[in-house]
């Protein structure tokens, strides 16, 4: 039906070429990259708004929330995609394990939507930077008691404590009234949450240049980007600086604004391009580009959530 209807109305013909190379793509493939388109022209729409209403560097503010809560969308898919790898993920100690995985893909895409059109903004945030902050306790922290030698899974908890520190710094800033004034101190934690993670980059930028840069993790950075030596030692210097900084309250919110938007610059010019050359690979490809992004993002929400210079 919906093929002969396009035969006989040509204006159809794309949304019906659209629906079939939709069933022509696998699930786990499609639905994470849909979700983020999603959120994406949602976070744009509202972004366009504010920034007309913004001044000098506040213009570039709600980008942050777009970078941070574009990822979760694409996770948030992934709990249910791949929920049966995931849930293999979850400590065995704890029961119904196919259930949290589903509830907290619920969770991601809820609290995504809510942190980027600003409804209920402060509670979403202040609920993912715990939820984070579990996962750092309970699958995180045991992984790397148990296998303490492993630089990837130190990476990995420091990363998920640096998207917990971003959301609880969004949390703090932005509760209302009495209750913001008893969660200021949100804001300093996550200064803490951000930059000691920063460091830690950064020295692993300088012992192993030869992996990608940004969140070291296990991605050894491909031999088509010129000098890409230098630019993990220059990231890497810039995530010792910028940490340092933030742990310091030494212009905090301009360290914290440079080191989001030099990620995202890693991201467009060294992630996406891989991305785009091999965008059905989701555990790797997908996977880093969205990490990466959350990081920025997260970052880029303590810029935000830090008073002004």
């Amino acid at each position: 039906m919906l093929v002969a209807s396009a035969f006989f109305c040509p204006a159809a013909r794309p949304r019906v070429a659209a629906a079939i190379l939709a069933l022509t793509i696998p699930g786990q493939v499609f639905w994470p990259y849909f979700a983020g388109t999603i959120l994406l022209a949602i976070g744009v729409i509202v972004i366009a708004q504010e920034s007309r209403r913004a001044c000098g560097l506040d213009k570039l503010m709600p980008f942050g929330r777009l970078f941070y809560t574009l990822p979760m969308t694409v996770f948030g898919a992934e709990h249910f995609t791949a929920t049966r790898f995931i849930a293999m993920i979850v400590p065995s100690w704890i029961p119904a394990h196919r259930f949290w995985v589903l509830f907290v893909g619920i969770a991601l895409f809820s609290a995504a939507l809510a942190i980027m059109v600003n409804r209920q903004a402060p509670l979403a945030a202040g609920l993912t930077g715990i939820m984070l902050l579990l996962f750092v306790a309970l699958i995180h922290i045991p992984n790397v008691i148990a296998n303490p030698g492993d630089r990837f899974r130190w990476a990995v908890a420091l990363r998920d404590s640096s998207f917990a520190g971003g959301a609880l710094a969004f949390a703090g800033a932005h509760a209302n009234g009495h209750q913001g004034r008893r969660l200021a101190w949100l804001v300093t934690g996550s200064r803490f949450l951000m930059g000691v993670p920063a460091v830690f980059f950064s020295v692993e930028h300088f012992l192993h240049p030869t992996f990608i840069p940004g969140v070291p993790l296990e991605k050894v950075t491909l031999a088509w980007v010129p000098g890409h030596i230098f630019w993990s030692y220059l990231v890497g210097a810039a995530l010792l600086v910028c940490g340092a900084c933030i742990m310091g309250n030494k212009r905090a919110r301009l360290a914290a604004t440079a080191l989001g938007w030099a990620i995202f610059l890693l991201v467009m010019f060294v992630y996406l391009p891989t991305l785009v050359a091999h965008p059905a690979d989701i555990g790797n490809e997908l996977n880093y580009f969205a990490d990466t992004l959350m990081y920025s993002g997260a970052v880029l929400l303590l810029a935000d959530a830090m008073p002004k210079e």
